[in-house]
């Protein structure tokens, strides 16, 4: 948990976690640490991040290769201006490693087992890339090139490179923060100043077009979106949403000659596709309506069910009864819930009715040709969105997981998963291991605008002092003070998180298991849990100042369904907490088998933790990766006072 601190100086961490008596059963308590200086919480960004504090390993292990992937835009092979991600799957074992581009778009993977390897690149606003690779004695350092091209359906809210002003781009930025708040009025008086600066600019147009857009202020929209397009013709992306301006006020003609120029400028999003069918169909130019339901069908897929609703109507009204309701129904698979359905099975029914029942001329004459009364194929889209990823995963309980039909929890499943993490508690005295941390501080718009690397020696000691008393102490061997960490930030206590279902700690929680799920290919038990009312909350907190400020957690684990290892855990705080100004908390933990040869056994340990903190109006995401175990033995944990390099152990 969060622990403010005025000066640690070189201090190590410390988290601790003591089982305390509370109606006759005993609670553990449980610290995640993480350890800010006062004084660095009333700075707004800091100034860590000169090369000489950012650490990149460059070493490997034995059998192991290093991977470094450059990340270019399409345009020139330039290099990227955002952060991508780069996410590393082992083929053989399905294991995942994920990280994020530096500042130079540059990301490097080392330590990586021999093997074949997908890597998938990504980007907001960009489609991925995959890639298959082979790490091999032969070829054991890679030195990758990605071009990522961008999405043509994203709405792209890049400062253009044609705003040389810093009054501007400064303006524009917040115009683009109050819009993805949608703070409205906020974004438009930055973006009047914007436009009062640069009146000629196309980029400030396109985002004044986009918020009276959003205004519903069509005549207002249409009038920016036109001098954005005008001013660079090429912008497909102003000139889709220029077109379908155009069908929300009916001009058809007009909404047909902008979409056809928005696919000459690209031809592969859906989207103008989708909306040229519209306005074609209006038109009653029912044979070029289907085809360009057809094409934005084959590009868009899924996402272009709202095409099928429009190759529906046009194949009704070219008297393909048959074909019309395929489409319609295939619609109604695609979307069961939308606002429209109701209508389209309405006009199904009628379809079928007609057809069902044919008049003893019916063979002779052609099927009437049947309009759409009453369903407009613009309300099956949904609103252009700012198409950007979240900063943070979505929350516990905005998540809907796929689970096994017809499968029950077995009822003895916290007991067995109790037993397994009290066999962790019972066989280790104390554990180091290598621990690599990358840590990002992030602006506004989840863009990183620091990044940093580091290494430490990490160790872990369980001890019981007394009867029901179990204590974890956790250090980090660093030998940098609290001011040498990114960001002044530093965070533990991942490993205790897994102690939600300790035998003597679950009462403190509401445990329920939600099905049988699947991670990675292996069958788990989904199991939600969340920090009962009616129990003191020891298991996390903040400590700000010498005032402890504990944080409700709620959380979801996967649990394998034949052996009862936690192999991943992820908890968020379940309200904000404006007190200490903290917006949002959540964590994920992945947990692996780690063999320890000296003692013939096996224990599931943290191998990867993910922190993503919304705190005092900073944002932040850290990542700390778990590696080199080792066990200590009780004689020798008596003689150490602090932990030392595992590296150092003969």
């Amino acid at each position: 948990m969060p622990e403010t601190v005025p000066d640690l100086h070189t201090r190590m961490l410390r988290t601790v976690t003591r089982l305390r008596v509370y109606g006759g059963s005993p609670l553990a308590v449980l610290l995640f640490v993480l350890v800010l200086p006062m004084g660095a919480i009333a700075q707004s960004a800091g100034s860590y991040g000169h090369p000489d504090e950012v650490r990149i390993i460059q070493s490997t292990a034995p059998n192991t290769g290093i991977l470094t992937f450059k990340v270019f835009a399409e345009r020139n092979g330039s290099q990227l201006s955002r952060q991508a991600i780069v996410r590393l799957v082992n083929l053989a074992d399905q294991s995942t490693t994920v990280q994020a581009t530096l500042d130079n778009s540059e990301s490097r993977f080392t330590n990586i087992p021999y093997g074949d390897y997908s890597a998938e690149v990504s980007a907001v606003g960009y489609l991925s890339s995959h890639q298959d690779l082979k790490v091999s004695a032969i070829r054991s350092i890679l030195n990758l090139e990605i071009v990522i091209r961008r999405d043509p359906s994203a709405v792209n809210f890049d400062i253009p490179d044609s705003m040389v002003s810093a009054q501007v781009r400064k303006e524009t930025k917040r115009a683009i923060s109050a819009l993805k708040s949608n703070k409205l009025s906020d974004a438009q008086k930055h973006l009047d100043r914007a436009r009062a600066a640069a009146p000629a600019d196309p980029g400030v147009n396109f985002l004044l077009g986009y918020l009276y857009f959003q205004k519903k202020d069509l005549p207002q929209a249409a009038t920016f979106l036109t001098t954005a397009t005008n001013l660079n013709t090429g912008n497909a992306q102003a000139l889709t949403l220029l077109g379908r301006v155009d069908l929300e006020q009916k001009d058809y003609l007009s909404a047909a000659s902008t979409l056809e120029r928005a696919i000459q400028v690209n031809a592969e999003d859906w989207l103008p596709h989708n909306l040229l069918a519209d306005a074609y169909l209006h038109e009653k130019n029912y044979p070029r309506a289907r085809d360009e339901a057809q094409i934005a069908i084959g590009k868009g897929r899924n996402d272009a069910s709202a095409s099928q609703l429009v190759l529906g109507e046009a194949f009704l009204n070219l008297g393909e009864n048959e074909q019309g309701i395929r489409a319609l129904q295939a619609f109604l698979q695609q979307s069961p819930s939308h606002p429209v359905a109701g209508q389209v099975r309405s006009l199904i029914a009628q379809v079928q009715e007609q057809t069902s029942s044919p008049t003893p001329r019916a063979a002779e004459v052609p099927q009437p040709k049947i309009q759409l009364s009453g369903v407009d194929p613009l309300l099956a889209l949904s609103a252009p969105s700012l198409s950007m990823k979240t900063w943070q995963p979505p929350g516990i309980d905005e998540v809907r997981l796929a689970i096994a039909a017809g499968v029950s929890c077995p009822a003895n499943l916290p007991e067995e998963t109790g037993k397994r993490v009290q066999e962790l508690t019972d066989n280790i005295t104390k554990f180091a291991a290598v621990e690599d941390l990358f840590h990002q501080a992030l602006d506004n718009y989840g863009t990183p605008v620091r990044t940093a690397k580091a290494q430490y020696n990490y160790v872990a000691a369980f001890s019981s002092t007394q009867p029901g008393i179990l204590t974890i102490d956790e250090y980090r061997d660093s030998k940098t003070p609290l001011s040498g960490y990114p960001d002044k930030i530093a965070t533990a206590g991942f490993v205790s998180l897994a102690l939600v279902f300790y035998p003597n700690m679950r009462d403190s929680f509401t445990i329920q298991c939600e099905g049988l799920g699947d991670w990675h290919g292996q069958a788990t038990w989904l199991v939600h849990f969340v920090q009962r009312d009616d129990r003191p909350n020891f298991m996390h907190s903040y400590k700000v100042g010498t005032v402890f400020h504990p944080v409700k957690l709620k959380g979801r684990a996967w649990i394998t369904a034949d052996t009862f290892q936690i192999v991943r855990m992820e908890a968020e705080m379940a309200a904000p907490m404006p007190e200490i100004q903290l917006v949002s908390e959540h964590q994920v933990v992945e947990y692996g088998p780690v063999s320890f040869q000296q003692k013939n056994l096996s224990l599931w340990l943290p191998k990867r933790a993910e922190i993503y903190l919304d705190f005092r109006k900073q944002r932040y995401y850290r990542r700390h990766s778990f590696d080199h175990y080792m066990l200590f033995s009780t004689a020798t944990e008596e003689k150490r006072n602090e932990p030392v390099d595992p590296s150092e152990k003969k």
